[in-house]
């Protein structure tokens, strides 16, 4: 079974939605408060780099290793019922080996998340560093990196669960239109 065919199907696609629909949420989420707390406001381009570098370095490690966590017990789990409903120990069967690989994908695909997510948000402090943006322009660009991807993934997430992905999309926008406006808010006060 291919990544394609493993993402379809029942077992690994509710897992692999649930926990990397959280993870891409709360990535940028994070990402986008970085460049509000940080970018505006006499921004400091290293700061900038390595805040969004190391907070997307540790969010990939923790839910990488809780989802890791939360999938084996549940896997596990299904495998114990499973044996006890067939009567017999499945540890050197198929169902254990995919349930196995199910484990290792999600979570890889979990800690990896927030590093894409990182990757796209911070290419416009990159193109600072290179000397071809200035550093108030990749902020805006930044943020609207950002929102695109909470747009995004919303979408996906529609379509995926059989809904407008217009309507799913355009609500996570939404909601982080008003994360920004109250990061925003929050940064002028301090």
């Amino acid at each position: 079974m291919d990544l394609g065919e493993k993402i379809r199907s029942a077992r690994f696609g509710s897992a692999f939605r649930r926990f990397l629909t959280n993870t891409v949420f709360d990535s940028t989420f994070m990402l986008l408060g970085v460049v509000i707390g940080s970018a505006f406001e006499n921004p400091d381009l290293r700061l900038i780099l390595s805040t969004m570098l190391t907070s997307s370095l540790a969010l990939g490690i923790s839910t990488g290793v809780s989802v890791y966590e939360a999938e084996s017990l549940e896997q596990d789990k299904r495998i114990v019922e499973l044996e006890k409903a067939l009567f017999r120990d499945l540890d050197e069967t198929a169902i254990a080996r995919s349930a196995k690989n199910t484990i290792t994908v999600i979570s890889l695909l979990n800690f990896l998340a927030p590093l894409v997510s990182c990757a796209i948000t911070i290419s416009p402090f990159l193109l600072v560093a290179l000397g071809i943006l200035e550093i108030g322009l990749a902020s805006w660009i930044s943020i609207g990196l950002a929102l695109s991807i909470l747009f995004l993934a919303g979408a996906c997430l529609g379509k995926l669960g059989g809904t407008n992905p217009w309507i799913k999309g355009l609500r996570m926008l939404m909601f982080g239109i008003v994360a920004f406006a109250l990061g925003w808010w929050i940064e002028s006060l301090i």
